[in-house]
């Protein structure tokens, strides 16, 4: 079982990329949020922590640079019908704290935020994830450093500038320049795109890149 990878980052994308460990490339699907977090392209020893899923007779590594967000994700497709691309989906949309205080508050019209999850699902989402949370400490305490956060929500930038911050990075650790960042993300917020996944997919899109 690989549950970590360390190497030469070759190729990044808003859902993939492709680590060199000791002239062995290895492509591990990722969120979004992992995406954002990542150095430029060519830099030597980043470290992900991995998965790997077996199905079908396929097998398929993911990579998350948080502890914190390879164990949501476990739970995630731990849970019936959910697979690897939707509890990739729900963490694009959510950071670890952010999902974990979703599923504490029970706010289902927040999990309906994700991408091609209705009301229906959404509530199935956090009735299981919440016995989940329940069970765990751990989950718990992420919800506790979210809550604890919010008590300085009005001096913190808001949502918008956030993602436009976090998008930015991302563009940057992929070779674009920060005139290309900002002209790449005008319009995002007239288009819908308001989660980090999506706004990540406009920017490239505009930038001619394929995610």
């Amino acid at each position: 079982m690989i549950v970590s990878l360390t190497g030469t980052l070759l190729e990044a994308s808003p859902s993939s990329v492709v680590l060199d460990v000791n002239g062995v490339g290895y492509e591990l699907g990722i969120s979004a949020t992992t995406a954002a977090s990542l150095p430029e392209v060519g830099t030597t020893g980043v470290f992900l922590f991995a998965r790997m899923v077996v199905r079908e007779g396929a097998v398929d590594l993911y990579g998350f640079t948080t502890r914190d967000e390879r164990l949501l994700f476990d739970k995630l497709t731990g849970i019936s019908k959910v697979g690897p691309k939707l509890a990739l989906s729900v963490l694009s949309t959510f950071t670890p704290a952010a999902l974990a205080t979703t599923v504490v508050s029970e706010d289902v019209h927040g999990m309906e935020r994700v991408p091609g999850v209705g009301k229906k699902t959404a509530s199935r989402l956090i009735m299981e994830l919440a016995d989940v949370f329940a069970k765990d400490p751990t989950l718990l305490g992420l919800a506790g450093t979210q809550s604890a956060a919010s008590v300085a929500a009005a001096s913190a930038p808001s949502a918008t500038t956030s993602i436009d911050a976090d998008v930015t990075d991302a563009l940057l650790s992929m070779g674009f320049t920060s005139q290309e960042a900002e002209l790449a993300l005008e319009g995002r917020e007239e288009v819908g795109a308001n989660s980090l996944e999506a706004a990540l997919a406009y920017a490239l899109k505009r930038l001619g890149k394929r995610g």
